[in-house]
């Protein structure tokens, strides 16, 4: 549901140009393999990636208009309700 969100509030001509960059570098980030922090590492390699992509999620959310993220939200739950 939270990927939703990110997309309708990047999609929003009221979102800020900054977070905009931000959502789609946290996806980035999530999606391609390479890492800051190597998985190899216990713990610490896994978990890196969950807070990497989290902060730069909310730094986007704080960033854009709140109606927006609330709209965003809301509209992420009646298109899980449709489908």
């Amino acid at each position: 549901r939270e990927l939703r969100v990110c997309r309708i509030v990047a999609a929003d001509q009221r979102t800020p140009k900054l977070s905009k960059v931000l959502l789609w570098v946290a996806l980035g980030y999530a999606v391609v393999p390479i890492d800051l922090i190597p998985n190899l590492i216990p713990v610490i390699g896994l978990v890196d990636d969950v807070v990497i992509v989290t902060l730069l999620v909310a730094v986007a959310y704080r960033n854009a208009p709140r109606a927006v993220v609330i709209e965003g939200r809301r509209r992420a739950v009646e298109t899980a309700r449709s489908s």
